[in-house]
């Protein structure tokens, strides 16, 4: 769980992941002004506090690290915002468990009617939907969205791809998919309702026009990667 300000909905969280679906839950709070570790270390979670806010990839990099450091073989990430229904923990770790994928997303966006109706914000909607389909072009996918918070990973997928030297902010999560993607990775999707509500995490339309030109560059780096017209660190495996 990466965590900042999570301390009013981390409880909800919790209780509604189902039981036996963890053999740890690790929280990372991202130096948070509220009480979030102080309620995490009372409801029994690991938790590791940065000194200084490093961002959401920052974040992300801390969980990862530490889970496999732990001897984690699936690691599933969901926000303590509440805003991704906690109960699909056992459906994304059971893809990656039954060998099926190396990588699983939540997918919000099952229909159009179900996304705006949960009270995602229409101009999120449409650089979603006008994002997704340039990766899905430029990439060789066909996902539904890239743009989900909610994701489980194996072993092997964190250990191989790079992820250290993804950003610190919020276009950690389309380096990481986009990695995944050079280096041939399964990548599967299951849908999940999604909620926005006051204390759910969501970025603001100036946070959200940076993040699409920030995918829009990691999408041109791959291509000239894949193209060897430049070379980037973003795509060089940690193991051979």
């Amino acid at each position: 769980m990466p965590a900042y300000n999570a301390e009013k909905t981390l409880e909800k969280t919790l209780l509604s992941i189902p039981e036996g679906s963890a053999d740890e839950v690790l929280l990372v709070d991202d130096a948070s002004r509220d009480g979030t570790a102080e309620l995490a270390r009372k409801l029994g979670l690991k938790v590791i506090v940065h000194s200084k806010n490093l961002g959401y990839g920052g974040n992300q990099k801390t969980c990862y690290t530490t889970a496999l450091k732990d001897g984690a073989d699936i690691v599933v990430m969901l926000h303590p915002d509440y805003q991704y229904n906690p109960r699909l923990v056992p459906y994304l770790a059971g893809l990656i468990r039954e060998d099926i994928c190396d990588i699983v997303l939540a997918t919000r966006i099952r229909t159009r009617a179900e996304a705006l109706s949960g009270g995602m914000p229409l101009y999120k909607y449409l650089f979603n939907r006008m994002l997704t389909i340039i990766e899905n072009l430029c990439l060789g996918l066909n996902l539904s969205e890239y743009h989900t918070g909610y994701r489980a990973f194996s072993r092997r997928a964190l250990e191989m791809l790079p992820f250290e030297k993804n950003s610190d902010d919020f276009v950690f999560d389309q380096e990481i998919l986009v990695q995944a993607a050079y280096f041939g990775l399964r990548i599967g999707e299951i849908p999940v309702p999604a909620l926005y509500f006051d204390e759910a995490s969501s970025i603001n339309f100036g946070r959200s026009v940076k993040y699409g030109l920030e995918t829009l560059l990691t999408v041109g780096k791959y291509l000239l990667h894949r193209s060897q017209l430049k070379r980037f660190a973003l795509f060089t495996k940690k193991h051979n």
